[in-house]
């Protein structure tokens, strides 16, 4: 049975990840402590049926998961637009920039590679749900296949499929929007004189 202190050192101990995990997957800053209250609820209810089979930190992220999609849902009743990915700057963690390596581009390559990532992130919420949740969970969350497998309790080659589905799509959806709009031609001689 867990004290009211064991738990607190618990929230403190998981709290930047619960926060940022949250904030990673659903991008909502107005109601992101909401979401993270009632990862600590469901959290606290649980805990009694814990069995220690997996890590705690692998339970929460399934929590963390559960209301994110909770959240998904929510937002597609409501028909709230789609919103990009976080960044992570707005959580002092890395920017999906920071992960890269890269020099130190002028101004106009700054402002150039930032529109880039916004466009990526967009096209990461079209993702479905699974496979916006496992690409998090992957490259932002850094989490191995097997802590994946387990956090969504999913087989490991299944994890995989996803992420494999997922990096393609993404792949061909940021390859479509860098095409440059077919150019209309001006107005033809033809058309300017209509008699």
């Amino acid at each position: 049975m867990q004290t009211n202190a064991q738990f607190e050192q618990i929230v403190q101990e998981h709290q930047q990840q619960v926060f940022r995990t949250l904030a990673r997957l659903v991008n909502r800053r107005e109601n992101l402590e909401d979401l993270a209250q009632e990862v600590f609820l469901r959290l606290y209810r649980a805990l009694p049926t814990f069995r220690g089979e997996a890590m705690l930190s692998t339970y929460l992220y399934r929590i963390t998961v559960n209301v994110a999609q909770d959240e998904w849902k929510r937002r597609r009743r409501v028909d709230d637009p789609l919103l990009p990915m976080s960044t992570g700057e707005e959580d002092g963690g890395p920017t999906l920039e920071d992960r890269l390596a890269h020099r130190d581009p002028g101004a106009e390559q700054q402002l150039l590679s930032g529109e880039f990532w916004s466009m990526v992130q967009q096209q990461v919420m079209t993702l479905t749900p699974v496979e916006r949740t496992v690409l998090t969970l992957f490259h932002q969350e850094e989490q191995t296949y097997e802590q994946i497998a387990l956090t969504l309790n999913l087989p490991i080659n299944t994890v995989r499929t996803h992420l494999h589905r997922a990096r393609t799509r993404l792949k061909q959806r940021v390859e479509q929007a860098m095409k440059p709009e077919a150019v209309k031609p001006a107005v033809t001689i033809h058309e300017r004189v209509r008699v």
